[in-house]
């Protein structure tokens, strides 16, 4: 395995115990692997956080450029959706 640094790490009694299990079971080979993948599902979590980050900055942006905001008649919205739901329901979506 090609650039790999020895770290330490903390972990509960019950954590160390799952691990010990799962390698002993045969489930994985070491526990290095086993963090391994953990962290292989830890970057994408990580990775896709930062995507909806920069997300929601752009169309936080594109509000802001949009102008000031105006008011929102809820009433006028409510009886468009329920047409829009009426309409729908009637062509069979």
């Amino acid at each position: 395995m090609p650039n790999v640094e020895k770290m330490s790490l903390a972990l509960t009694a019950q954590q160390a115990a799952m691990m010990r299990d799962a390698v002993s079971t045969g489930a994985y080979a070491t526990t290095s692997e086993i963090v391994r993948e953990a962290m292989r599902d830890w970057e994408t979590k990580w990775m896709a956080r930062n995507e909806e980050i920069r997300r929601l900055r752009a169309l936080w942006d594109e509000g802001k450029a949009s102008g000031p905001a105006q008011p929102i008649d809820f009433d006028e919205l409510r009886k468009e959706a329920s047409a829009k739901l009426k309409d729908a329901s009637r062509n069979g979506a």
